[in-house]
């Protein structure tokens, strides 16, 4: 089979870093393509060499398509030839129409004017193309994540896609939707058109590639076939890490001890429609040195109550009580949320968890600036000792705490997020989605963090898609459903068939039946 993308000896470095070392990747007409490895691997970087976001000259190596050499001054030059990019942080406009973001810079106009019949029509034709239903006019806003995903791809289509580029696609997506989509890619297979998918969900590689390509430390590892012989996921992973990962998730003795953070009764309404109940007549506790895991479907309420509970960040009329070691305490403001030991590390984290365009060290400290200052005045030399101390325990891969934070790859973002937080000193953790679109690898490393702070006595609250990674992590799990806990039950007895039928039998009960029939 012939290829159509040729990359060879590509080379990249940035200030102090050599991001990628004479990388090789070649990609066959009508192929899917997994590209896999750690966050840092490179993944993205060669990526944005590719597309032209990286321009011709800033790197070494060839790139041939086709069998021609290229040579992209920008996005545009890549276009052009059919390569679309989607990343992973989807770049739509809100408040504009499917219809409009379809056709944003490609427009469909006649004399400079543009022709909304036509555009709307193509518009049609492209979205029952990907599967989506929608009417064009239709505000991207008002569609959820799974079908904005599918706008991309629609978008993508608008262009005459050759070569698809999706990073971390389902990252963000229920497994229904990560399913859709996965089904549309092997039709586009069908139709001819290639794709490089990177992705952290093995099974989802599995299901789909037909060539995985290995990535370590900036550089080719090695591609595998996947038409040869059944690629294992410990095979995989040990290529991606370097070595054998034994369990997936780090082992401990789990022994809770008393309830250290209790909430009791605990409502909010939606911040912009009065009176839509989001998060209902909430009990739960957390015991010492226990993790307790929070399971549930997109859109169950899961984040709003944990936004609503940390300093009422979201929502509106929230009723309830919190308690810490039997003591009400006032979590109505973050500050006084946090000076009562709560901390919350969120499942976006470039937009609410971290300042990107700071450094890590500003980063680290930021939640905590008094333990970095003297009589009101930071002390920097304390600072950057704080953010070495962090990077070195939590592995986080940078050139230095200097370094800014949104030049980090997502599994060091999310660890410099944590770090903040455990500077903190919280007596409970909520952790929503603390591995989203992060490498084995790294998520090891993070339960290991969570296994310290149990062991330390603290409580952790863990939000998770994943069921085996609550499965594997948990204590005790609640189960949500339409913003009610519909079910608790103790890890060891907990199944992720038990978890789905709780969440689908919820529906015709009462939250407070479905919760006692889940204890009997």
């Amino acid at each position: 089979m012939n290829s159509i993308l040729e990359m060879r000896g590509i080379t990249k470095t940035f200030p102090g870093v050599k991001a990628l070392d004479n990388v090789n990747l070649s990609v066959r007409e009508g192929e899917i393509h997994a590209l896999i490895g750690e966050n840092g691997a490179g993944k993205s970087t060669l990526m944005k060499v590719l597309s032209g976001v990286y321009p011709h000259g800033t790197y070494e190596g060839e790139i041939r398509f086709r069998g021609q050499p290229v040579a992209f001054r920008g996005i545009a030059d890549s276009e052009k030839l059919g390569i679309i990019i989607i990343h992973q942080e989807l770049a739509l406009v809100p408040l504009l129409s499917i219809t409009e973001n379809l056709f944003l810079g490609n427009e469909q106009a006649k004399r400079g004017r543009i022709d909304w019949i036509a555009a709307t029509a193509r518009a049609r034709e492209l979205l029952r193309m990907v599967g989506l239903t929608d009417s064009p006019e239709t505000l991207v806003t008002d569609i959820g994540v799974g079908k904005q995903q599918l706008v991309e791809i629609a978008k993508a289509l608008s262009k005459e896609v050759k070569l698809l580029i999706l990073d971390e696609p389902t990252a963000s997506l229920n497994e229904s939707d990560s399913d859709a989509l996965l089904a549309l890619l092997l039709r586009f297979k069908e139709q001819g058109i290639s794709s490089i998918l990177i992705s952290h969900k093995l099974n989802e590689i599995a299901k789909v590639a037909d060539r995985v390509t290995i990535l370590r430390d900036g550089t080719t590892v090695e591609t595998l076939d996947c038409h040869d012989a059944p690629i294992s996921q410990d095979r995989i992973i040990k290529g991606m890490v370097g070595r054998d990962l034994a369990d997936r998730y780090p082992r401990r003795t789990s022994n809770p001890g008393n309830i250290l953070f209790e909430v009791k009764g605990w409502s909010a309404d939606h911040p912009i429609h009065p009176g839509r109940r989001v998060v209902r007549d909430i009990d739960l506790h957390v015991r010492q040195g226990e993790v307790v895991g929070i399971a549930g479907l997109m859109g169950a309420g899961r984040t709003e109550f944990a936004m609503s509970l940390f300093g009422r960040s979201y929502g509106r009329n929230i009723r309830g009580k919190a308690f810490l070691g039997g003591r009400e305490i006032d979590v109505s403001t973050i500050r006084k949320a946090m000076d009562n030991g709560l901390a919350y590390a969120t499942e976006d984290r470039k937009h609410y968890g971290l300042v990107l365009d700071n450094d890590i060290r500003h980063n680290v400290t930021l939640a905590k600036l008094d333990g970095v200052a003297r009589r009101g005045v930071i002390h920097h030399e304390r600072e950057i000792e704080v953010a070495n101390d962090f990077r070195r325990r939590l592995r986080i891969r940078c050139s230095d705490v200097f370094q800014h934070t949104v030049n980090l790859s997502g599994g060091n973002q999310q660890k410099v997020v944590l770090s903040k937080w455990l500077f903190a000193d919280p007596q409970v953790l909520i952790l929503d989605e603390p591995t989203r679109g992060i490498d084995v690898g790294a998520k090891y490393e993070i339960y290991t963090i969570v296994n310290q702070l149990v062991a330390e006595g603290r409580g952790v609250i863990l939000i998770s898609s994943e069921l085996p990674e609550l499965l594997g992590v948990a204590d005790r799990i609640y189960v949500m459903n339409e913003g009610a806990l519909v079910a608790e039950m103790p890890a060891a007895d907990a199944s992720q068939e038990k978890i789905m039928h709780a969440i689908m039998s919820s529906a015709s009960k009462s939250p407070a039946a479905a919760v006692r029939e889940s204890l009997q």
